[in-house]
């Protein structure tokens, strides 16, 4: 389930924020605001999951248009993260994250109330839109409202109040499918958004970055529609076949448009995504793992609730419920798993992690996954669990060491950025293979996202430096 856990560096986004001499005022209240807002953008992206095969039936939805409910929101998520984060710096944080949060809630009763699948991918684009302007603002406000004293306490109730909405949002949003309806899922966003919009304006005061003066909308837009066209050339596949010239033309657009962005950073005067970071060779292997690792994890916990739902009989809650012990675990040891990265470096770490977690998707792919919920789905997820849990906490702390300190906060946004484009990707490409004729899709699913988090393990054992935790320069 896409959201099951926050992306890696969102900790190092706040942390990257410079030190406020003078604290917002009503510092709880304004803690609370980031909290729900961050909160209802990340759970939204869980709870759609369990109430997808609820929305497929209702809308007469095919495969493709299943898709593009979770790929609409990714898409502007992921494509624009990264200049929201820079219009919050250029505009106001406070001012961005309002204007976020209360698009975010009209986007969601415009989810409730559509009348057809098409209305509500439309909807679900908005909300991914409206997530690209509070998520950043949000973290930019926790970093700037604390001082480096006050900011291990605030991040840790923010983590913390986190980590109890990953574990009850799905079983919530599982249950209210079940029992009133999918639309319900996106009206509980309604009295969040408001209350939220309530503290925000009550408690935090605006900040800005008076160095950034200009925003990237050429790469946004190259992103965005780079990504866009090769989503679509990916899901149009599924319905069209591999001979469709429109297939192999949008892949051919995204192609294009995605080289011409890269063109535009290494041109550009404020790009949104610096090319000069990428000349750290550890920088650049973390987000290869992080790419490899989020398209496993995203791909296989997508299509995992269809699998319980629709051939093994789970009801949406239960299938809410399957992942609750993974985030327990997490929640749990994360912070050992970040002693041990101070300890024994970054490296082992990122090379066991990872290749643990592709067990974990190995075992939810095994034939025995549908003989029952202890003994088929929880030693997987509690397998794979592990895995991510050793694996995040070095992550966050290698990209941020890898690169000099004021570039910190973008290296952050990037590493977020390419976790949920690799989500985004996995369930365009992954749909393919799961929608396919046949019986075979889940267990081809989840070979491959164990063999994408293999693939991570081996970049983290070969691409990331040895020792310690880098430090910044």
């Amino acid at each position: 389930m896409i959201g099951t856990q926050h992306p890696p560096c969102d900790e190092g986004l706040i942390r990257a924020q410079p030190r406020s001499d003078q604290a917002a005022p009503r510092k709880r209240l304004a803690l609370a605001a980031t909290v729900l807002g961050s909160s209802m953008a990340f759970i939204d992206g869980s709870v759609v999951n369990v109430a997808l095969p609820a929305m497929r039936a209702a809308l007469k939805a095919d495969a493709g248009e299943v898709q593009w409910i979770v790929n609409a929101y990714l898409l502007l998520l992921g494509a624009l993260v990264l200049i929201g984060g820079s219009a919050g710096d250029r505009y106001g944080r406070r001012r961005m994250f309002v204007l976020g949060v209360v698009l975010f809630g009209l986007a969601s009763l415009g989810c409730a109330l559509a009348p057809d699948v098409g209305w509500l991918i439309a909807a679900r684009a908005a909300q991914g839109l409206a997530a690209a302007l509070l998520v950043p603002a949000s973290l930019a406000i926790l970093g700037a409202t604390f001082g480096d004293d006050g900011r291990g306490g605030a991040i840790g109730a923010w983590a913390g109040f986190g980590a109890v909405t990953t574990a009850i949002g799905p079983v919530l949003g599982g249950w209210l499918v079940d029992h009133v309806s999918w639309r319900a899922i996106f009206l509980i966003n309604l009295p969040l958004a408001a209350a939220t919009v309530w503290l925000a304006l009550a408690a935090v005061r605006e900040s800005r970055d008076p160095e950034v003066d200009r925003l990237d909308w050429l790469g946004a837009g190259l992103a965005a529609t780079g990504l866009g066209a090769a989503t679509w050339g990916l899901t149009a596949a599924g319905q069209r076949g591999w001979t469709s010239p429109a297939v192999w033309a949008a892949l051919a657009l995204g192609a294009v448009l995605l080289g011409l962005f890269v063109l535009s950073q290494a041109r550009g005067k404020q790009p949104m995504m610096p090319l000069s970071l990428y000349r750290s060779r550890t920088f650049s292997g973390a987000n290869l793992l992080t790419l490899a690792l989020y398209f496993g994890l995203t791909g296989a916990l997508f299509f995992l609730p269809f699998e319980l739902i629709a051939r093994h009989g789970y009801s949406a809650a239960k299938a809410g419920a399957a992942l609750l012990p993974f985030s327990l675990v997490m929640g749990t040891l994360s912070g050992v798993a970040g002693k041990a990265a101070d300890r024994f470096g970054p490296r082992p770490l990122l090379t066991v992690g990872p290749i643990l977690a592709g067990i974990g998707f190995g075992l939810l792919g095994a034939p025995w996954v549908g003989s029952g919920y202890w003994t088929g789905v929880l030693p997987a997820v509690l397998v794979l669990a592990v895995g991510m849990t050793i694996s995040v906490a070095p992550l966050t702390s290698t990209v941020m060491g890898a690169v000099a300190a004021s570039h910190a906060g973008i290296a952050s946004g990037v590493n977020n950025a390419v976790a949920r484009i690799a989500g985004l990707l996995a369930v365009a490409a992954l749909g393919l293979v799961y929608f396919a004729p046949g019986p075979q899709g889940y267990p081809w699913v989840m070979g491959i996202s164990a063999a994408a988090a293999v693939v991570a393990g081996i970049v983290g054992g070969l691409m990331i430096e040895a020792g310690p935790a880098p430090k910044r320069s």
